[in-house]
């Protein structure tokens, strides 16, 4: 019997919690190329409301990203998930239903408090063999990868075809097919456990602050998602000037996604093959401290336009592979998920922060302001991301105990720490776990078996 072979209750979960976090992605991203130009027709509207509309979501999500994965493990990742879908789909109703710039705020702001990205990584950690995890964990990242690219490119498209007003309520038309796949799709999960790599443990909160490569993670993904916001306040408004009407613009964003793809995958892989990371990630910096200096200047060229965009998606989606990874990689044993937790909360900060900030800079001084800033982000991240070190390429286990006194404790510690593929190990006797790193070399088969025979002999399972 093949034990890595998936079952039907993981395929289950897996096509179903994928589908529910792509659609709501996609309700997430289609209104970010579209707001600034279609918003602008709506009552009260100005840049910085605009901005305002953007950001409010990010600040909201920010808010509740970390309460949200804490209430999980108590009410249960399922009803939390499904009363989250629910609050966005009022969210997306009453900013269709408006005609005014504020009531899509106040939509956009009720859309950002149904969070429940913590609570689908539970519910995946609950519902999947430890073997197929990694497999399931990059099946959502893939489909986040697509989610944001389709979205960029059918937020115009169906904007143009039924307007802002229908936009949003096609997001509530998805919200609703999500809600339903939640329901009759996704696997109840019957025996929930504490998994500290998908959960968040409000005891480490100080460990996680007190990590500095951590830290600098987190302001990276803060970075990255300020720009982002800052980029699209101002790029429909620069095609526009460039002579690309907004009924053309999604296929400028076509054309840079599917190229920016192409090159990505080979990036990855020879950043985690090679085991350079740090190199990759520097020079993605680099990229797009050149690529916002470039759309400082591109004026009405339209090649440079081009290039600058393609430029950036290109370190936007290396960027979205490569910080997960590194925050993986960081964290301390059976800390992934509060790491994930500040992480989160982190990135929405960035889109608060970066919506809000360049809508009223574009209303105070227009374009060239808002990509200034952009130019000057960049450069601070820099100057931070070259302080980082090369991070250490493992991959975290969790082995489910017997109880453990304190003596069994330390010498289980000291059985597994005595393995050369493992290089770190933390013990939970009272939630009866163990959490080990291993170096992602030598992460295989074989050593998953030597693993269970060690743990086995003990008394012990792989979960």
């Amino acid at each position: 019997m093949n034990v890595n072979k998936m079952t039907s209750i993981e395929l289950r979960a897996i096509w179903g919690l994928g589908a529910v976090l792509t659609l709501r992605m996609l309700g997430i991203f289609m209104v970010l190329p579209v707001l600034t130009t279609y918003g602008m027709k709506l009552q009260g509207a100005s840049e910085s409301m605009i901005g305002l509309a953007i950001g409010i979501y990010g600040l909201v999500q920010s808010i509740f990203q970390i309460p949200s994965g804490l209430v999980s493990d108590r009410v249960g990742c399922k009803p939390l998930i499904i009363s989250g879908l629910l609050i966005f789909m009022l969210g997306s109703i009453i900013a269709a239903l408006t005609n005014s710039i504020w009531g899509v705020i106040i939509g956009r702001a009720l859309q950002g408090t149904g969070t429940i990205t913590a609570a689908v990584m539970a519910m995946l950690s609950d519902l999947t063999r430890e073997q197929n995890r990694t497999k399931a964990m990059a099946f959502i990242g893939i489909s986040f990868s697509i989610a944001f690219a389709t979205s960029i490119v059918l937020g115009p498209i169906i904007t143009q075809a039924i307007g802002l007003s229908g936009l949003f309520w096609g997001i509530a038309t998805l919200t609703l097919v999500s809600v339903v796949i939640a329901i009759i799709v996704v696997p109840v999960s019957h025996n929930h456990t504490l998994n500290r790599e998908s959960s968040i443990i409000h005891t480490s909160f100080g460990t996680i602050l007190a990590h500095t490569q951590l830290l600098k993670l987190n302001f990276s993904i803060f970075c990255l998602h300020t720009i982002l916001m800052l980029n699209f306040i101002v790029l429909p408004q620069i095609m526009i000037c460039a002579h690309i009407l907004p009924v053309d613009q999604w296929k400028v964003y076509l054309v840079a996604l599917l190229v920016s793809f192409v090159i990505v995958v080979p990036c990855i892989i020879y950043a985690e093959i090679k085991r350079r990371i740090k190199h990759v990630f520097i020079s993605s910096v680099i990229i797009l401290l050149c690529t916002e200096i470039l759309l400082l200047n591109v004026s009405h060229h339209q090649w440079m336009l081009f290039t600058g965009i393609e430029l950036f998606f290109l370190v936007f989606n290396v960027m979205e592979v490569i910080l997960p990874s590194l925050i993986s990689k960081e964290a301390p044993a059976g800390l992934k998920g509060t790491a994930m937790g500040f992480y989160s909360t982190s990135q929405f900060l960035g889109v608060a922060f970066g919506g809000i900030m360049g809508g009223w800079l574009f209303q105070l001084l227009g374009a060239s302001l808002v990509i200034l800033t952009g130019v000057i982000v960049a450069l601070v991240w820099w100057l931070v991301s070259i302080t980082l070190h090369e991070p250490p390429y493992v991959t975290s286990l969790r082995i489910t105990l017997p109880s453990l006194n304190t003596s069994t404790k330390e010498q289980l510690i000291q059985f597994l720490l005595a393995e050369p593929e493992v290089t770190e190990v933390v013990v939970i006797p009272e939630e009866r776990s163990a959490y080990i790193k291993v170096d992602t070399k030598q992460i295989n088969s074989i050593v998953l078996n030597k693993l269970n025979q060690i743990v086995t002999s003990h008394g012990m399972r792989i979960n």
